[in-house]
């Protein structure tokens, strides 16, 4: 058995998907991915996830550039969540323009934005 059938997909064909920084650890992003997209980032060495809103494969970097370069890919002990370790490329995995999507902190009891823009959303988007 491959690693595809041996990784365990939710009822709606999806598991979770972490991006890291392969260099520093920084956690970059969230995402899912299903079969197809996981078995595309294992082949193309690039990150693709499956986008829930547009229900459709989401290429990483596809609008912005900032593309995910997949240097290693891990899954836990139950097989029901994967890792991805990546190079970042533009060093922008955020669409508000930041390094990491995590990037609000918890102040007590509100979010603290603790990250900078790099570059506008609006530079990167259009």
């Amino acid at each position: 058995m491959g690693a595809l059938e041996q990784t365990k997909f939710d009822d709606k064909g999806l598991i979770p998907a972490i991006a890291q920084d392969f260099k520093t650890g920084e956690i970059l992003m969230f995402a899912w991915m299903n079969q197809e997209s996981l078995a595309l980032s294992i082949e193309r060495q690039q990150a693709v996830y499956y986008s829930r809103s547009r229900q459709k494969l989401w290429f990483k970097g596809e609008q912005s550039g900032h593309t995910q370069l997949v240097k290693e890919i891990f899954t836990d002990c139950d097989n029901d969540v994967i890792l991805l370790k990546v190079e970042q490329v533009g060093e922008i995995a955020c669409h508000t323009g930041r390094k990491s999507c995590f990037f609000q902190k918890l102040d007590e009891n509100n979010w603290k934005t603790v990250a900078n823009i790099l570059k506008d959303s609006k530079d990167i988007y259009g």
